[in-house]
Order: C-alpha cells, then sequence, then structure tokens
C-alpha cells in the first residue's frame, strides 16, 4: 500500500474542495456568525469539515481493501458528515446530533463487530457482549462529542486531532497494521489540507460536519488499536493517545452539573476559554493546548505497555495539575499579560515560532533546491543531445537576464528557473546515476524535507499577506497532474518513474516560486544555480562524456 500516494492525494482533495466550498457557504447558509460564546468577531464559513471528511475518506475507498470493519468505518463518517453539515446549516439542537452520532456509531459495534469486551483497569475482565458494544457505543459518541467541543480556537480541534492520529499511525507503523496506518495517513492528510486555511485567523471553520468525525476517527482507531491491532497493549493507554479533550469535556460536565446547569448548554468553560480569561492571546492558547496534547501522547506511546493503573495515574496527575493551576490562577486573578509573564511568554513564543517556522525552512530551500540542481546536472547518467541543445538557450537567456535584468521576480527569469528544475527532475528520474540505489533514501528524505518546508514556509511567510499562496486554478491543474501520475505509477506495467518526475517537478516548482516571491537579490543562489546547472547540461548534452 502506498501511504505517500494516501498523504497527498488525501491534503490534495481537502485543498481542492474547500475554496469551492467557501465560494458555496453563504448560498448554503453554512457561515458562524459571532456570538457573545464564540471568540471570532466576522463571520466565517463553517465548511472546512467537508474537505476534511472528503479528503480523508476518498483515498480510503479507492487504495483499502473493502471489509466490514472499513465498510462500517466509511457508513459511521458519512452519517456524521450529513448530520454534521445539518447542523452547520440550521443548529438542529442537541438531541438530534445525538441521535446522529449514535447512528453513526452503530454500524461499528455491530456490523464491525469492534467493540470493547474487558476493562482491565476497572477489574472487568469479560464483559458480556451486548454491555460490550453498549459500552463502546457510549465512548465513541463521548468522544465524539469531546472533540466537537474542543473546536473552540482557530487550528485547535484539527491540531489536537493531528496528534492523536500521529501517535496513532506510530504505533500501527511498530506493529504492521497497514489499516490503521492508512486511515491516519488519511486522517493527518485531510488535516492538512484544512489547516492551509484554518490557521490563526482563520478563513474557514471545520464545523459539525470536521469536529465530530475527526472525534469518530480516534475514537474508532483507538478501539482499534487494543482489540485488534495489538492486544497486548494496555486498554488504559488510549485515555493519553486522546489525550487533553476527554478531560475538558469531564471536567465541563462536572462544572455543568454541580452549578445546575443544562447539562448540554454550551458554556465558556472549556480549557481554551479559560486560557484566554486569564489573558492569554489566541496563538499563545493554541500553543499551550498543542503541548499539553503533546506530553499526553508522547507519555501513551512511553507507556503504552505498562500497567493499566500507572497509565491512569500519569493521566490523572497530569490533568490534576492542569486543573489546579488554571484555578489557582482564576482565584488569585492572576492575568498572563499584567504579571508580565505573557509578554516573556508570547516573546518565548515569538523567538520560537520565528527559529522553527520562519528562518530554518527557507535557509534549507534556498540552499537545498540550487544545490539539487548542480548535482543533478553531474551525477546524471547521460543528457540527450535534445535537452543540450535547448539548455544553451536557456543558459544564454538566464546570463543575459542576471547580467541587464531590471526585476529580480521577471517573468522571464521565473520561466528559465521552471524549465531547468524540470531538466533536473526529469533526468534525475529517468537518467539516474550509478550509484542511485545507495542515495534512494537520502533523496527521498530531502523532497519530504522540501515538502514539509515549503508547507510551513507558505503558512508562516513574511510576505504572506503581499504576495499569499491563494489557491487558483494552475494549483489544482497541478493537483490533478500530480495524482494522475501516481495513480498510473501503481500500474505492474509501469516503472514509476514518471511519477517520481511528476513528484519532484512540483516539488522543485513550488520551491522555486517562494524563494522568487520573497527573493530581493539579483544573484540570488537560485538564479546562479539554475544557470550553472543550465550550463553543465549544455555541456553534457552537446559534447557527451
Amino acid at each position: 500500500m502506498n501511504f505517500l500516494l494516501i498523504l497527498v492525494a488525501s491534503t490534495a482533495i481537502s485543498l481542492a474542495v474547500i475554496p469551492l466550498m467557501m465560494k458555496l457557504a453563504p448560498a448554503l447558509g453554512m457561515v458562524d456568525e459571532p456570538n457573545s460564546r464564540k471568540v471570532h468577531a466576522h463571520p466565517v464559513p463553517r465548511v472546512g469539515g467537508v474537505g476534511i471528511v472528503l479528503g480523508s475518506l476518498t483515498p480510503l475507498a479507492v487504495w483499502v481493501p473493502i471489509d466490514a470493519t472499513v465498510v462500517s468505518y466509511l457508513v459511521g463518517a458519512i452519517i456524521l458528515l450529513v448530520f454534521g453539515v445539518w447542523d452547520d446549516r440550521v443548529e438542529i439542537g442537541h438531541y438530534t446530533k445525538f441521535i446522529g452520532q449514535f447512528l453513526a456509531v452503530l454500524p461499528v459495534v455491530s456490523f464491525g463487530d469492534l467493540y470493547v469486551d474487558a476493562l482491565p483497569f476497572l477489574g472487568v475482565d469479560d464483559m458480556p457482549h451486548v454491555v460490550g458494544r453498549i459500552f463502546t457505543a457510549v465512548a465513541l459518541v463521548g468522544m465524539i462529542n469531546a472533540t466537537n467541543h474542543a473546536d473552540g480556537l482557530d487550528g485547535l480541534a484539527g491540531g489536537v486531532s493531528l496528534l492523536s492520529l500521529g501517535a496513532m499511525s506510530v504505533l500501527a507503523f511498530a506493529a504492521g497494521d497497514f489499516f490503521v496506518l492508512a486511515v491516519c495517513t488519511a486522517g493527518v492528510g485531510g488535516i492538512l489540507g484544512f489547516l492551509r486555511f484554518n490557521t490563526h485567523p482563520a478563513t474557514v471553520f471545520m464545523g459539525d460536519g470536521g469536529s465530530q468525525f475527526l472525534g469518530f476517527t480516534v475514537g474508532f482507531l483507538a478501539v482499534y488499536l487494543v482489540v485488534r491491532m495489538d492486544p497486548t497493549l494496555s486498554p488504559a493507554v488510549v485515555l493519553l493517545l486522546l489525550g487533553l479533550p476527554i478531560a475538558d469535556i469531564l471536567m465541563v460536565l462536572y462544572r455543568r452539573i454541580t452549578q445546575g446547569k443544562n447539562w448540554f448548554r454550551a458554556t465558556k468553560n472549556h480549557i481554551h476559554h479559560q486560557l484566554l480569561h486569564l489573558g492569554f492571546v489566541h496563538q499563545e492558547s493554541v500553543v499551550i493546548i498543542y503541548s499539553l496534547q503533546t506530553l499526553f501522547v508522547l507519555s501513551g506511546l512511553a507507556l503504552r505497555y505498562a500497567h493499566d493503573w500507572i497509565i491512569v495515574a500519569v493521566y490523572l496527575v497530569i490533568c490534576t495539575c492542569l486543573f489546579t493551576a488554571l484555578a489557582l490562577a482564576a482565584w488569585v486573578d492572576w492575568q498572563a499579560h499584567r504579571s508580565g509573564l505573557p509578554n516573556a511568554f508570547g516573546q518565548a513564543v515569538s523567538y520560537l515560532h520565528t527559529w522553527l517556522f520562519v528562518v530554518p525552512p527557507r535557509r534549507f530551500l534556498k540552499v537545498g533546491i540550487p544545490a539539487y540542481l548542480e548535482l543533478v546536472s553531474i551525477w546524471v547518467t547521460d543528457v540527450p543531445k535534445e535537452f543540450g541543445i535547448a539548455a544553451v538557450v536557456v543558459t544564454g537567456l538566464m546570463v543575459l537576464e542576471l547580467i541587464w535584468g531590471k526585476r529580480h521576480r521577471s517573468v522571464t527569469r521565473r520561466g528559465l528557473i521552471y524549465v531547468t528544475a524540470a531538466f533536473a527532475a526529469y533526468l534525475d528520474a529517468n537518467h539516474p546515476p550509478f550509484f542511485a540505489a545507495s542515495i534512494t533514501m537520502v533523496e527521498t528524505a530531502f523532497f519530504i524535507l522540501v515538502a514539509i518546508s515549503i508547507g510551513v514556509a507558505v503558512r508562516f511567510s513574511p510576505a504572506r499577506r503581499k504576495f499569499e499562496f491563494r489557491p487558483t486554478a494552475m494549483d489544482y491543474l497541478m493537483v490533478f497532474v500530480l495524482l494522475a501520475g501516481l495513480i498510473f505509477s501503481q500500474d505492474p506495467l509501469s516503472s514509476g518513474q514518471d511519477a517520481i518526475f511528476v513528484i519532484q517537478m512540483v516539488l522543485l516548482f513550488y520551491g522555486c516560486e517562494l524563494l522568487i516571491i520573497e527573493g530581493r537579490e539579483r544573484w540570488s543562489l537560485l538564479s546562479i544555480g539554475s544557470v550553472l546547472a543550465a550550463g553543465i547540461f549544455a555541456g553534457r548534452g552537446i559534447v557527451p562524456l
């Protein structure tokens, strides 16, 4: 099973569907209006869930072998999407939502036959099947609502779910369970496509259609992990893998009950609300919650085979420390910014943000892409004569552009760089060096880092407001070309070189585009690297070695 294909397909579908749904949102009545309970000040489309679900489910339906478990998961997810979209349009009410949630989990525990039959850490080693199914259904509904209620800040529910799916994919990889790994990979892709538009300040919300699906997915996988994938895992490990949403919803319910409020009426008691009340700004609150969820899932990975009560104790200690700190801060009326600590915290977050998301990806792309062009021009085994002739023209035009060109972002320079990158990608895929087998992993790692660097750099670009990368028809065309190449590469008669060429070319194009847009120098490393690579291609094509 090609997990890279699943990741690329799910991300691409999510990226393509969400902008379309954003345009349709007003006509569909799927716009989230601000009110006293919410933190956004302007109407925002809540259609991102459609992109997440379609992006996550489509690759699974196409490439994962179908059995009862897969069907039950797909059916449950579609039911939740239908009820979620319905609620995002007309606010159907809690009881109708519960009906939809139970309709979604029933296929899993009945037709899919996936349910918990033992709770060793509670002293229950053999539950009757009926009790096990009911318990599992209630637990899944609880996780659906926990994630749904965690969707209160930009990027929050998506990021928290992404961390849980990442941890589960590690366990699946270790156990060799390709089904779980495929579901995790597809879910990660769907979320990544959504986060492109949802990271603060968000231009779209996932809505109930997305948050319920994510809760259902992580809950479904948590049960599958301990029941089918690896029964030697400690059942209690699901507490740590699911992490903060469970603690948050249980604490909110406790407060509503003790205060005599409606259990299901939304309040501003969630952890993210409390952090905002303490003076932390939006980004700081999300960073804190991401950090806590990371602590939970890493603890789960480390303690996956530990005794159940050790896991429960670790979970309770983390939760107790968290809620005690929040309660104490509220009791003494501590305010982060007023005390001066949030300024230090904010500065630390800003510094961390710069040195994680602004500087490294750009430096890697700035040096890595020109270096790749140079290395490929030297190590490919052959440069066909027609490539050499074309490279002569490219080299000459590039030299003239560098000497007399007035604009470092000129269309001519951009086109010449793209042509050189395309030459490199094609020749590397179709005329690899004799030592290609020994550097395959290195080259794969390089392009994975290029993809990650592009994604991070685009999202946190200092020039984002002025030169923002917006989805265009060309972006969709590139996605479709990439998917077509990947699909055809799965044919047993295909060597897969066409797909490799398409993947590398697309990544090089986007990397070059980012460097060109954010560049200010005429004699940049990219320009110099391109003209040198084109010159070497020209020499080798006309005068073969």
